[in-house]
């Protein structure tokens, strides 16, 4: 149960920017239990550690996005000075090797076990839309097989209920 509460709290914390899946630094100093600076300045001194695939920096458009879709408030004047920093799944599991802590180990495993489990989801919900698909597919053809029974029985019908005319015979 204590792992379950722990995965769908960093599931909550898990956004999609830029089609990737990412966690704010914000969020990842709270759930190490560090302030947002230092997780910034260990990343600032091993920069070549974190490409743009692992990490990068929001736009104001996506900064803005993000607050109205995740209903934070800017505090204070306008809420942080700079814009946050975004961490893919990548990203996090490199912080573990800059962040030299018992916490940070332990967090970024659940992260990972975290991120596992999206992956799982995912790719269960492809699969069962697939399954899903194909059997629309069928019932489509089954529609159109009772379609023209219908459209069959229809034309029998019509024909039924037409007077027979006969051919007159003689003049």
């Amino acid at each position: 149960m204590k792992d379950e509460l722990i995965h769908q709290s960093i599931e909550n914390k898990i956004y999609v920017v830029r089609g990737q899946k990412v966690m704010i630094d914000k969020d990842l100093a709270e759930l190490y239990e560090i302030e947002t600076r230092l997780i910034n300045r260990a990343v600032k001194r091993s920069l070549e550690r974190f490409p743009e695939d692992f990490m990068f920096q929001l736009s104001k458009n996506e900064h803005s996005s993000l607050i109205s879709q995740i209903g934070i408030s800017k505090k204070g004047r306008g809420g942080t000075r700079k814009l946050p920093y975004v961490f893919t799944e990548y990203g996090v599991l490199m912080l573990s090797s800059v962040l030299n802590s018992e916490r940070a180990i332990q967090v970024n495993i659940q992260i990972m076990r975290t991120f596992a489990r999206i992956r799982q989801m995912l790719s269960d919900n492809t699969e069962l839309r697939l399954e899903i698909e194909q059997i629309k597919k069928k019932v489509n053809n089954h529609d159109k097989n009772i379609e023209i029974v219908f459209r069959y029985l229809d034309e029998l019908l019509e024909k039924k209920e037409q007077p027979l005319q006969r051919n007159k015979i003689g003049f």
